[in-house]
């Protein structure tokens, strides 16, 4: 999986190496995974009776919370990933043994996606460090990609305590070289309502870039796509040709990208990694939708190896072209994820 994902995530897909490796994983998966290996059971499937990776069982991403969903003794644990921004106590884990895969599927793909020229960029974080919130996937995520793509006046501006609002400003005013502001949904919110209540604006440097993540709705309100990306224009003075949403969760070793920032062509559909795949499907009969049609996105994530390969969510999304898009949350779906919880702790300053 090292030497693929080394591959960089442009790289063409191969359904026969992705199908035998992961049906390879699957087996390893149910004999070294007993909670997953009684799920299987009680689907009447085993490995044995499974012929494409299609057929795989995928766990629901509530299960992440009601069992240890590993193939490995807890005392070889490196890392626990948790859910954040749960309307419940209960919070999912990703339990892992090691984070070479992790790391590098998320520098695979970040790198492809928001700094596809190759060249170190100056990181402003709307997140806290891994330090901060070591439980925190996406903490990780933007620890790692300051370290291996960042420059030294790359900067987090959020704590555990609160964020930074004038050394953010300040820093982004005096900004000569381009920035890369990445950070939660809301997160980003705040930052523009700051400015709107100044009745302010900033431009920032040439070549700059906005990444955001972790949905439009939030514990204080709803905005939508439209209205955000529209204020990032009028706020910060970056076109919505390099504004890019991700989309990733604590289950999932890997996470997607738009490609918008690459072709220069505002879009909203997601890219899938060569060494995943992503279905969607009716919630009733798990059977594939028709193209274009809206469904529940079940994700197969070969750099899972520690968990489960397959993993359904509560999102709902459709199948567009070669990637898919998210429309919003199943029917009754708790409301979660990190821009809810980066609401609650920018909000309450």
């Amino acid at each position: 999986m090292l030497d693929w994902i080394g591959e960089g995530a442009l790289a063409p897909t191969d359904e026969e190496r992705f199908g035998s490796l992961a049906l390879d994983l699957f087996s390893y998966q149910y004999r070294h995974n007993s909670a997953y290996q009684r799920l299987c059971e009680a689907y009447g499937v085993e490995p044995g009776m499974v012929r494409s990776w299609k057929e795989i069982p995928a766990v629901p991403t509530g299960a992440f919370k009601e069992a240890r969903l590993a193939t490995f003794p807890e005392e070889q644990e490196v890392r626990t990933f948790r859910t954040s921004g749960s309307t419940t106590d209960l919070r999912g884990e990703l339990h892992l043994d090691t984070l070479d895969l992790y790391e590098a599927s998320l520098l695979a793909t970040l790198s492809a996606y928001v700094c596809p020229e190759g060249n170190p960029i100056r990181f402003a974080v709307l997140a806290p460090s891994g330090a901060e919130v070591p439980d925190s996937s996406l903490s990780h995520m933007f620890d790692v990609a300051v370290r291996a793509l960042g420059t030294p006046e790359s900067r987090f501006y959020v704590s555990a305590e609160g964020w930074d609002p004038e050394g953010l400003l300040g820093d982004l005013r005096h900004a000569q070289e381009p920035v890369a502001l990445v950070g939660t949904t809301f997160a980003l919110v705040h930052l523009l309502d700051l400015l709107a209540s100044r009745g302010s604006s900033i431009v920032l440097p040439e070549g700059s870039r906005v990444m955001e993540t972790g949905g439009f709705k939030g514990r204080s309100r709803e905005v939508s796509r439209e209205e955000l990306h529209s204020s990032i224009e009028k706020r910060l003075g970056v076109s919505r040709a390099r504004i890019v949403n991700q989309y990733g969760m604590c289950e999932l070793a890997s996470q997607f990208y738009e490609s918008t920032l690459r072709t220069g062509s505002p879009t909203a559909t997601k890219c899938v990694p060569p060494w995943v795949r992503t279905r969607v499907v009716d919630p009733g009969t798990l059977d594939e939708v028709p193209q274009g049609s809206v469904g529940i996105l079940v994700h197969y994530d070969l750099a899972n190896t520690g968990s489960v390969v397959a993993v359904q969510t509560s999102d709902l999304g459709c199948w567009v072209g070669d990637g898919f898009e998210v429309v919003g949350r199943a029917p009754d779906a708790e409301a979660r994820g990190c821009s809810v919880a980066a609401d609650l702790l920018l909000g309450a300053r």
